[in-house]
């Protein structure tokens, strides 16, 4: 290289470093935070289109330079929060700066509202009660409303068999499957023996039992909702076999590429069991029945799901009934009873944003009751259709908007040769709905849902609208509170629009405050709530005691504490939980004199379910006790109008399940083991004897005890399926 060139080059070179000196060089400082002022350590910071940045560290401090000049935008990043982006003017004086960062909104991990609602399905974060558990509930015997009784709100009716919530009647509670309204939940029954609902809780993949202030699109409920979700499709054949010492059933399921259908049939008798166990009811013939149902999942589409569903089943049985009216002292009753519903749906995206549920509900339901002194007959045809379209109008802004119809033919018949009476009566409704609600988050901490329902019924020709609000903050990881508030609605019973038809809605306004704290596998639940009723049917009696004067003047309120704990963590393979309820209610409904303590509510309830799984012995031990205080019952011999107690309710239930092969378990139950003595008030004679006196006979319940044995066999191409490995 000649000399000249190497001094062009130095030339170069010392410019291009006499340059560099020359350039400006700004120094960026600062600090990361959220907007609570907590150091987010890690962040980072960077000037957009640029490789010059920097992270922060543990205290949220950065540091770095640049030389670029001019207008530019800082970027900082952090997981879980929104970009933070700023303009700055670099002009090589030092720049300072303390971004405070948003958390970023993630409907996943954003608060739910839990106020007066108890999940139970796997796609929710606070899972209560699965459909296992409801199972393997000691005392609950595979009946949904019976493992609904071991949660707060409710009171037990052991007479009954039905849900009572907060102080309200079992007629307030509704059940929905799929979205649709089931008529007569709950099989037929003489007076005072107990029910059970008509649904194996095997059918549901998800439970919501809702205690009050639920959703726009549940209504006719004054009280609470039980929200059933049918399974969606299985993962191979199947076929059941259950031996019980009541009964017998079969189920199949057989799939294809895109759907599946599931058929059962169940033959109940009870006659050799209580031709065995001590029985308190004079049995005629012992109660026996005939269910079968078939269930049809086909997928449509892309992401589309259509369910049918479809069952059948009859019950008779007879017994004799001590009867302070009647002559002998004895009424004998016959009940006889065929049932069907239908239902199906269909759930899918229409496109990315918006989503359709739609589905069809009957119920026909028949009772061909026979009395010493007479036959009666109910018949009671029931229609639900409803459609609901959901849209996500942004991330934080879902609505839910839709329509429902309802029809509802009911009649009754009761003939009585003895008293020279031939009776017939029938009404019919409909009933249009229109409903909306919005859930709108403010971040993922706070969410609030507003919505309102509107019904007209063409029989009442009266309409309403019920407002309802909810809330729910986030107060940290893992504890929030909830707030709702809402107006409910719902026709008189079918009893007393048999009569009138210039009846008004019953209300019911609800108030509820929930505390909750969610940690791994432990749950803690507090709620407070008021229910004031308004409007509730009144009526008197004639002598022939027959109800008259229907009016819309009764009133009520309730109020009270639930409680609910759940630890599946401290013992191990142990999982129990412990309900507590309070309540305080009274009102002046139906016949009722004047305000008082109605018949079906406990002041106090508790309630503890134990479940423990033995490993080496392949076994699970269920336990559960009930407490509940004195209820109370009308004596027409005092003078102070439901006055009098009847004995706590005490229990303590259990059961074993045993995994005989991988395939066959063996599951025993004993109902109220010590054998403590259930009374259920009394039944008085309608009319004072020659001594001005009203006799009277003891409520009690069939039995002391229920013994239950059963043998459930599930056959499948791999021969491992069963219940009780979801229990490991």
């Amino acid at each position: 290289m000649s000399r000249s060139i190497k001094r062009i080059v130095i030339i170069i070179v010392g410019l291009i470093c006499l340059t560099e000196l020359m350039a400006q060089s700004t120094l960026i400082t600062g600090v990361v935070t959220d907007l609570k002022n907590n150091p987010m350590p890690g962040a980072n910071i960077y000037i957009e289109g640029t490789y010059d940045g920097a992270s922060s560290d543990d205290d949220g401090k950065f540091s770095f330079t640049t030389t670029e000049t001019g207008t530019h935008i800082l970027i900082v990043d952090y997981i879980g929060f929104e970009t933070y982006k700023k303009k700055l003017e670099l002009t090589g004086e030092e720049v300072y700066i303390e971004p405070g960062l948003k958390e970023s909104f993630n409907q996943l991990k954003a608060v739910n509202i839990t106020a007066g609602a108890f999940e139970a399905s796997e796609t929710k974060k606070a899972v209560i009660l699965k459909p296992l558990d409801i199972v393997t509930t000691a005392g609950a015997l595979g009946d949904v409303s019976g493992a609904m009784q071991t949660l707060p709100g409710t009171s037990t009716v052991g007479e009954s068999g039905r849900l009572f919530v907060r102080g309200g009647h079992s007629n307030e509670t509704q059940t929905y499957i799929d979205g649709t309204l089931v008529h007569e939940p709950y099989t037929s029954s003489a007076p005072n023996t107990a029910v059970r609902g008509r649904f194996n809780p095997f059918m549901f993949s998800g439970t919501v039992f809702s205690t009050g202030g639920y959703s726009a699109e549940y209504g006719q409920a004054l009280s609470s909702v039980l929200l059933l979700k049918t399974n969606g499709l299985q993962q191979e054949d199947q076929f059941d076999i259950s031996l019980m010492t009541i009964g017998t059933g079969v189920a199949g399921t057989k799939l294809w590429k895109r759907g599946a259908v599931t058929a059962s049939f169940d033959y109940m008798n009870l006659t050799p069991y209580m031709l065995l166990a001590p029985q308190n009811f004079d049995w005629i013939k012992h109660p026996e029945s005939y269910n079968g149902a078939i269930s049809l999942r086909q997928k449509t589409g892309k992401n589309g799901l259509l369910k049918t569903y479809l069952t059948y089943d009859k019950s008779i049985f007879s017994l004799n009934q001590e009867d302070p009216d009647s002559p002998t002292g004895i009424t004998n009753i016959k009940i006889d009873n065929q049932y069907i519903y239908f239902n199906t749906s269909w759930l899918g995206e229409l496109n990315n944003n918006w989503s359709l549920k739609t589905g069809i509900s009957t119920t026909g339901n028949i009772d061909n009751n026979a009395f010493t002194f007479g036959d009666y007959g109910g018949k009671l045809q029931g229609v639900n259709l409803k459609i609901a379209l959901s849209n996500h109008l942004s991330e934080k802004i879902k609505i839910r908007f839709g329509a429902e119809y309802f029809f509802k033919k009911y009649s009754e018949r009761y003939d009585s040769e003895q008293h020279s009476i031939h009776n017939y009566q029938e009404f019919e409704s409909n009933m249009i709905v229109g409903f909306a609600e919005a859930d709108i988050y403010a971040s993922n901490k706070f969410v609030t849902r507003v919505g309102g329902r509107y019904e007209y019924s063409d029989f009442l020709k009266k309409h309403n609208f019920a407002p309802r609000i909810s809330t729910a903050y986030k107060m940290n990881n893992k504890s929030q509170v909830s707030v709702a508030y809402g107006i409910f609605f719902q026709d008189p019973a079918n009893e007393h629009l048999i009569y009138d038809n210039k009846l008004n809605f019953e209300r019911a306004d609800h108030f509820i405050l929930n505390y909750q704290v969610l940690k791994k596998d432990r749950i803690f639940r507090a709620e407070i709530y008021y229910k004031d009723y308004h409007k509730l049917v009144k009526y008197q009696l004639s002598d022939h005691l027959e109800p008259t004067g229907h009016n819309n003047s009764g009133s009520g309120y309730a109020y009270g504490l639930d409680i609910f704990w759940r630890d599946k963590k401290t013992i191990r393979n142990g999982d129990y939980w412990i309900t507590y309820s309070y309540i305080d209610t009274k009102r002046n409904f139906r016949d009722y004199p004047w305000e008082a303590i109605p018949g079906f509510a406990s002041k106090h309830n508790f309630s503890l379910v134990y479940k423990h799984w033995l490993h080496k012995l392949r076994s699970q031990i269920g336990l559960t006790m009930m407490y509940s205080s004195p209820r109370y019952y009308n004596d027409p011999n005092k003078e102070k109008f439901n006055s009098e107690l009847m004995t706590p309710y005490r229990t303590i239930n259990l059961n074993w399940s045993f995994l005989f092969r991988q395939n066959v378990i063996i599951y025993a139950s004993v109902t109220n083991v010590p054998g403590f003595k259930q009374e259920y008030g009394y039944n008085y004679g309608s009319f004072p004897n020659s001594e001005g006196v009203y006799e009277r006979v003891p409520v009690v319940p069939g039995a002391n005890r229920f013994y239950f044995i059963g043998c459930f066999i599930t056959l499948t191409r791999k021969g491992e399926a069963n219940q009780l490995d979801k229990l490991e």
